[in-house]
Formats: structure tokens, C-alpha cells, sequence
């Protein structure tokens, strides 16, 4: 398992995660602090210039997931992982990459009051480089707001909060081992299902509003908007599997099995197997339906209905190709087959 340690900076996640691998068996310490420092080594200057915070860097992102798994597959044991996660949907990215790893994150929040984390970024050890000091406290000092956010809202509803204000680094690693040991701490709710290992078959169904707006949903487990919809389990019909997920996804229960609008083969691009994907018309909901929608649970986000014009600022490019073409084979009546998003004759 791995066990997250997050906070905001200055509230001693290093050293107590130093502390925590002492106490717990068959631990090792992974900082990914480590991942950032190798990314100037790995992307051009300009491409690392073009963001403020390595997070923001898918590959770093990606690397972190990669890092974890690959060291708990060489080492076993538990994996103590001292890391700042103050954005929802890296939180989400991350974990649910652990997940579909079959790695159990078990989600710790340092959580010392904000007078005490500022007399600790006052009083901590800078880097011995030029302009070190200032640049160091003013980022820590930048981020406290983005903390307060995050507390007000997903954080302490999602991370098990552990008060370190009056407490020692070997007394905070001590409760949180006393906290493990107990059983009290549960896995992180993230839902993922295993990362694909051949090409895969899915199957995504466009619901309308009475707009003629199309339904969109935010996952939780992989980055940038999506169709409802998912894998078609072995032996399971297509459209079926389009009727299931919706219905697990949305709590909307199609009655009519929909209509195919695009076959569309994704080519294998590394990590990803590719493979068929296709995109039914689960039909228009009227007002009473569309407010049978549930609220987004551990798989989903959020939802929104949106024009084809707002799709394109929310779906990854060859997402949003699918979608263009299935609206335009939603308009003509017939079905049409792709290849990385474009027809065929």
C-alpha cells in the first residue's frame, strides 16, 4: 500500500515521513519531489518554462504513478509518499492511477494551524542558491490560500487530518502509525478499473438535454472530460454495456437500446493498446429525466450539458473528432466508421 502524506508546505511532510518508514515495517520512503528535479533534465527549457509548478506537467504527473508502482513491484511493503496535492483533479489523476494498479492509498493531512505554518516557513532550512531564500518562502507563503480552498472544500472530506501544530516529527509519524495499525484509516475512495494490457472495445452513449445539448462527464480517474460510457466486459454486448454505464454512472435507465452513431478505431499511442470505440445516441431527456441525474459520485466529477462549440474546450482533441462526427451521423441518420476520429469512405 501507500500511504500519501499531503499538506500544505511547511507543515512537515518530509520529515515526517522520515520518521513514519521507522515505524512501520518494510517501508521505503518515495519523494517525488525527485520527479520535478529530473524534469529539467528530460524536457526542453521552453516547454518547462511554459508552467509555474511541475504538477501541471502531465508527465510528471504520470511519472509519479509510474515511480510508485514500479518501486512497490521491486520492494513490496509500504510506500510512505510526502507530497503536496492541493488540486482535486492531479489527486484524482494520481490515485486513481494507483488504483488501477491495484495499490491500496491509504491519504494522511498534516493539518497544523495557519499561525504555526507560518512561523515554520519563516524558520525552515532555503536551498543555498541565489535568490533561494526569498523565492522558497514566497512560494510557500502563495500556496497558503490554494490550501485554505482545498481545505474548505474536497481535502478533508477525502484525507484523514492529523494535527501536528504541538507535535514532534517522531510524535506525528507516531500517531499516524497508532492510526494504520488500528484499521481506522480506509483506502482511498477512488474508482479505476485495471489499466488495459491488449486493445480494448468501449462504448459511450450522447444524451441531449432539450437543447439538443450532449452530456458530458468530468472522471475522476483520468484527466479531461468523456462520454457516459465505458469497457464492454467479455461476453457483454456493446450497446448493453452503453445501457450499464449510464446507468452506473448517471442513474439514468435507458429502456431502448440506442442507436449507433461511429465505430471509431484509436490507434495505440504508448501507454495506451488503442483499440475500438464506439458512440451511441441514448436520445433526448426531457426536464423531469435530466433531473433524475445524480450527483457525481466516486467515479465522476461533475456533469454538464454543453454545445458542440463548449465540447471543444472540454474534450481531449480525438475525443472531441468523435463527437463531431457522431453529431453529424446523428443528423444524416447513418452510422460512421473512423479511424483516429476521421471517416473513411
Amino acid at each position: 500500500m501507500i500511504v500519501w502524506i499531503n499538506g500544505p508546505f511547511g507543515a512537515g511532510k518530509t520529515t515526517t515521513a522520515r520518521e513514519l518508514i521507522e515505524l512501520i515495517p518494510n517501508s521505503t520512503l518515495f519523494d517525488p519531489e525527485v520527479i520535478g528535479g529530473a524534469l529539467p533534465y528530460l524536457l526542453p527549457p521552453k516547454h518547462l518554462a511554459e508552467v509555474g509548478d511541475f504538477q501541471d506537467l502531465p508527465i510528471w504527473r504520470r511519472l509519479v504513478i509510474d515511480t510508485a508502482a514500479a518501486m512497490l513491484a521491486e520492494l513490496g511493503g509500504t510506500l510512505v509518499v510526502p507530497m503536496t496535492l492541493l488540486r482535486q483533479e492531479y489527486r484524482d489523476e494520481i490515485f486513481g492511477g494507483l488504483a488501477a494498479r491495484r495499490i491500496a492509498v491509504r491519504h494522511i493531512l498534516l493539518a497544523p494551524a495557519e499561525t504555526i505554518l507560518r512561523d515554520r516557513i519563516a524558520h525552515r532550512e532555503v536551498p543555498d542558491v541565489p535568490d533561494g531564500e526569498l523565492r522558497t518562502r514566497t512560494w510557500a507563503y502563495d500556496h497558503i490560500e490554494t490550501y485554505r480552498s482545498a481545505l474548505a472544500g474536497w481535502l478533508t472530506a477525502d484525507a484523514h487530518p492529523v494535527d501536528n501544530g504541538r507535535l514532534t516529527p517522531r510524535q506525528t509519524a507516531a500517531r499516524i502509525a497508532e492510526t494504520l495499525a488500528s484499521g481506522a484509516l480506509p483506502v482511498c475512495d477512488i474508482v479505476q478499473t485495471p489499466e488495459p494490457t491488449a486493445e480494448t472495445l468501449a462504448a459511450g452513449v450522447l444524451l441531449f438535454d432539450e437543447q439538443d445539448r450532449v452530456l458530458l462527464v468530468d472522471p475522476t480517474y483520468k484527466p479531461g472530460w468523456e462520454f457516459p460510457g465505458g469497457v464492454v466486459e467479455p461476453g457483454e454486448a456493446p450497446a448493453r454495456a452503453g445501457i450499464r454505464e449510464v446507468a452506473e454512472e448517471t442513474g439514468i435507465h435507458l429502456t431502448e437500446v440506442p442507436r449507433l452513431l461511429v465505430v471509431d478505431w484509436e490507434p495505440p499511442a504508448p501507454p495506451g493498446y488503442g483499440g475500438l470505440r464506439l458512440l451511441f445516441d441514448g436520445g433526448r431527456l426531457d426536464a423531469a429525466r435530466a433531473g433524475q441525474l445524480l450527483l457525481p459520485g466516486p467515479e465522476l466529477r461533475a456533469w454538464r450539458f454543453v454545445t458542440e462549440q463548449e465540447a471543444a474546450d472540454l474534450l481531449p482533441p480525438v475525443r472531441y473528432e468523435r463527437l463531431r462526427w457522431a453529431l453529424r451521423a446523428r443528423e444524416r441518420g447513418a452510422a460512421l466508421y473512423l479511424e483516429a476520429g476521421v471517416p473513411v469512405p
